[in-house]
C-alpha cells in the first residue's frame, strides 16, 4: 500500500517505513551482519607496552571479536583451532594481544603467523608504536608499572623493549603511530586497517512504560507523557505508536511536532560529541504512562530519521504488548 508523505517543519513521516513487525518480535535492527561459517579472521595486536593494545583490543572485542589478551604465540593455532564452534569467533573473528609479557616466547612469532595464514583466510599484524616522550609520559599518567620490570630507569626499559620487539615490528603488516591518536582516531585506524565497518548500533532507541520502570542502562530520558493520549480515543486505544492512525493523531498537535523538532535538535547535538570521548553507543528512551502509544510513535520516528542521515540504529520497544489484555478488557466492557 502506498501512503503520501506528512510533512510538518522539520519532521517527516515516510509511510513506506517499514517499521520492522514480525522480525523478532518487537526489535528492529537497522543493520544487518553476515553469518559466517568458519572464523573468519585472525588480527594480531602487538607493539610497545603503553602503545594502546588493550584499547585496540577493546576496539575489536566491542564489535564482537573473541578477545585474547597476553597470550604465548605457539599457544594461538592450538587455540583458533578450539574456537572453531564459538559464536563470537565464527561470526566476527579472533583478535589477540602478543607482546614482551610472552617472554622468550616472543621469538616463536614468525612461524606462529605462517602457521596461522595457512589455515585462515585472513591474517593481519597490527604494531601499535609511539615515541619514547609519549610513552613516559603514559606510564607517569597512570602509574603502572612496566612488564619489564622495575630495575632500570623507565627510559632504558622503553630501549630494551624496542630492542626485543624490533623483529615483530619487521613482521607487521601495519604499524599505527599513537602518539597524538584519540581513543576515537585509534578505534578508526584499527578498523580501517583491518578493512571492517563497524556494524554495531550506534544509537539505541528504546520506548517504554513509566509503570513499568525506566531502563537502567539509559543514557538520555524522553518524558513524552504530557503529550495527547491516544489510549483515551476509543478506535486507537488497542492500536499501538507503529500504527499510522496513532501517528497522525499526535502530529494534530502542535506541541508534538515542537517537542520532537527541538529534542531532535538536542540528539543531533550530542551525538557527536559522544564520539569524541569513544563512547561506542548512545541509548535513547523514550517513556510514556504504558510505553504502547506516545513513546513508541516517537521511537519510530527518531529511528526513521536518523538512520536517513546514516546513523546505524537499533529501535526496541520493550513494553509495548503488556498492557494489551488490560487493553482488551476496557474494549470489552
Amino acid at each position: 500500500m502506498q501512503w503520501r508523505c506528512l510533512r510538518t517543519g522539520m519532521f517527516t513521516i515516510d509511510n513506506n517505513y517499514d517499521s520492522g513487525i514480525g522480525k523478532k518480535d518487537t526489535e528492529f535492527s537497522y543493520t544487518h551482519q553476515q553469518i559466517n561459517k568458519t572464523i573468519p579472521r585472525c588480527i594480531i595486536i602487538t607493539g610497545m607496552s603503553g602503545g594502546g593494545k588493550s584499547t585496540a583490543l577493546k576496539v575489536l572485542e566491542d564489535i564482537g571479536f573473541y578477545a585474547i589478551d597476553n597470550i604465548p604465540p605457539a599457544i594461538l593455532p592450538q587455540l583458533i583451532d578450539m574456537l572453531n564452534t564459538h559464536e563470537a569467533a565464527i561470526n566476527n573473528g579472533v583478535a589477540a594481544v602478543i607482546d614482551v609479557r610472552g617472554g622468550v616466547l616472543l621469538k616463536g612469532f614468525e612461524s606462529v603467523t605462517k602457521a596461522l595464514r595457512d589455515k585462515l583466510p585472513l591474517v593481519r599484524v597490527i604494531f601499535l608504536d609511539a615515541s619514547d616522550e609519549i610513552l613516559i609520559r603514559r606510564y607517569e599518567t597512570t602509574r603502572r608499572r612496566h612488564p619489564l620490570g622495575v630495575d632500570l630507569p623507565l627510559s632504558e626499559m622503553i630501549s630494551k623493549e624496542r630492542a626485543m620487539v624490533a623483529p615483530v615490528r619487521e613482521l607487521a603488516d601495519i604499524v599505527i603511530n599513537t602518539s597524538h591518536l584519540s581513543i576515537h582516531e585509534l578505534k578508526d585506524a584499527i578498523l580501517k586497517s583491518v578493512g571492517i565497518i563497524d556494524t554495531e548500533p550506534s544509537v539505541i532507541i528504546t520506548s517504554f512504560g513509566y509503570k513499568y520502570g525506566i531502563p537502567s542502562d539509559s543514557d538520555y530520558v524522553f518524558d513524552v507523557r504530557f503529550l495527547e493520549n491516544p489510549f483515551y480515543c476509543p478506535s486507537l486505544r488497542d492500536l499501538t505508536g507503529m500504527d499510522r492512525e496513532v501517528q497522525e493523531y499526535l502530529l494534530k498537535f502542535s506541541e508534538t511536532v515542537q517537542f520532537y523538532n527541538e529534542s531532535l535538535q538536542f540528539i543531533k547535538l550530542v551525538l557527536p560529541l559522544y564520539r569524541k570521548t569513544g563512547k561506542p553507543q548512545v541509548h535513547i528512551t523514550i517513556g510514556c504512562t504504558g510505553g504502547r502509544h506516545r513513546s513508541v510513535a516517537y521511537a519510530e520516528w527518531l529511528a526513521k530519521h536518523l538512520s536517513d542521515e546514516g546513523e546505524k540504529c537499533i529501535v526496541r520497544h520493550r513494553d509495548i504488548d503488556k498492557d494489551k489484555e488490560k487493553i482488551g478488557d476496557v474494549i470489552a466492557g
